[in-house]
């Protein structure tokens, strides 16, 4: 593929997913949404993603009720596409998990302590970091679980390290009900990343997506597939819509991550370009493909 711009193709390209709150039995979540119908509906869109993801990070929330028939739908739903893509699968613990079927579902494990794993991807390091509290809905990390966290980065990755956790460490100017289940001890997390090769933090949770930093490092938090949070409610503390959901992708250059909201539904079309023209360009000198593209002479309207 030819390069277009100042920038050559990203190293490792990666699909962030949140929240998609399975239910046993496809039930509808609060008798309005289709939550498998729209995770099926994020991973169509995903397949036609060039160049394909070499990972899926999802970042919790992946059972409404833990049930373990929602966990098997998830596998059903998610390893196929992740196969035909080439992408490992990487699957990490919300409030509305449980550790035990968590484990025994998607890992096939029976271990139901604290479900932290690591993922090496084509030398990106990806690190699962569960947040889950037993019983509650905020956010933690215990010392033991930090510790083993500073013992993994004490050695750094070829190309660095994502954090995948699903308790975002930052502020929430624009959801603040959030703040009331929030991740807990955010300064102790700050000094175990502080110095390391982590690269930056995906994160999920509000049902919204924003970004900011933590510790010096990017945090990109994805909006869920089930249903969204409103930024801007009229007359409520939290509203939770049937729209706007949308999932993120991540592409990591050597000095930067580049992060692209995706949404579910595709909008009405009222301009392009096929792909014909991007085959074209192939055989077209490069300046020549520019000046076309940038004369106000040309027929290209950008």
């Amino acid at each position: 593929m030819k390069q277009l711009g100042q920038y050559a193709a990203p190293r490792h390209v990666v699909a962030h997913l949140s929240d998609p709150h399975l239910i046993g039995g496809g039930a509808l979540h609060h008798g309005a949404v289709d939550n498998d119908a729209h995770l099926r509906l994020a991973l169509d869109r995903l397949a036609a993603v060039s160049p394909a993801p070499r990972a899926l990070v999802l970042t919790g929330d992946l059972a409404d009720r833990a049930e373990p028939e929602a966990y098997a739908t998830l596998r059903s739903i998610v390893e196929p596409a992740a196969a035909a893509m080439g992408a490992v699968v990487v699957w990490t613990m919300g409030n509305h998990d449980e550790r035990a079927p968590f484990a025994r579902g998607l890992l096939d494990s029976d271990d139901d302590g604290p479900q932290d794993r690591v993922h090496e991807v084509d030398g990106l390091r990806i690190v699962a970091l569960d947040t889950s509290v037993p019983g509650h809905h905020h956010g933690d990390l215990t010392p033991g679980q930090l510790a083993w966290l500073a013992d993994v980065l004490a050695t750094p990755a070829e190309h660095g390290t994502l954090l995948a956790m699903h308790h975002p460490p930052l502020p929430l100017p624009m959801l603040r009900a959030a703040e009331l289940v929030e991740l807990h001890d955010q300064q102790a997390l700050a000094e175990v990343i502080t110095g390391t090769d982590v690269r930056g933090i995906l994160a999920g949770h509000l049902h919204l997506s924003t970004w900011s930093t933590f510790a010096g490092v990017p945090v990109s938090v994805a909006s869920a597939t089930c249903y969204t949070s409103d930024p801007a409610p009229v007359d409520r503390f939290v509203s939770g819509v049937d729209a706007h959901q949308a999932f993120t992708m991540v592409h990591a250059y050597d000095d930067r991550l580049v992060h692209t909201l995706v949404p579910l539904e595709r909008g009405t079309e009222v301009s392009h370009l096929g792909s014909d023209v991007a085959e074209a360009l192939e055989g077209v000198p490069l300046e020549q493909a520019r000046e076309l593209a940038s004369s106000k002479t040309s027929r290209s309207d950008s």
